[in-house]
């Protein structure tokens, strides 16, 4: 560097402006690169041409197939009366409501017995041979 010439103050700053101007400019271009990476990243991941035909085609013969079924089900002529339907879900709240009294009277009568049993209540339905409706993941309608 000794054998370089000294800059003088004018060229100092001149060099400074233009590393300024020229930093900006690769803070522009590296945002840019950014902004193009994020969107190639977005295009990959979309689908290309012949799959979106291909899915386009599943797609419109899901919709006839749903509506030649549509079309079978608004023609059908055994459709269920107002009343009929009143009478499935009736008897359906009654058989709810029946379910529900007799789970709870077996539970009372389980825990009953359970008071003087020496064996954890597991265990005593195990040697009993007792299935619980959670045993089979059976919940009580609404």
């Amino acid at each position: 560097q000794e054998q370089l010439p000294a800059a003088s103050d004018v060229e100092l700053r001149g060099l400074d402006g233009e590393i300024t101007a020229l930093s900006a400019k690769v803070q522009a271009l590296q945002q840019s690169c950014r902004q193009m990476e994020a969107e190639l990243k977005d295009l990959n991941s979309s689908m290309t041409t012949p799959e979106l035909a291909r899915e386009t085609e599943e797609l419109r013969k899901d919709c006839a197939s749903y509506t030649e079924k549509l079309e079978r089900i608004k023609s059908a002529t055994n459709h269920v009366t107002p009343e009929e339907k009143e009478k499935v879900c009736s008897e359906q709240k009654l058989y709810c409501k029946e379910w529900r009294r007799r789970k709870r009277m077996a539970t009372e009568l389980l825990e009953a017995i359970l008071e003087g049993y020496p064996k954890s209540k597991k265990q005593f339905f195990e040697e009993v041979g007792i299935e619980t409706d959670e045993d089979h993941n059976v919940t009580l309608p609404a």
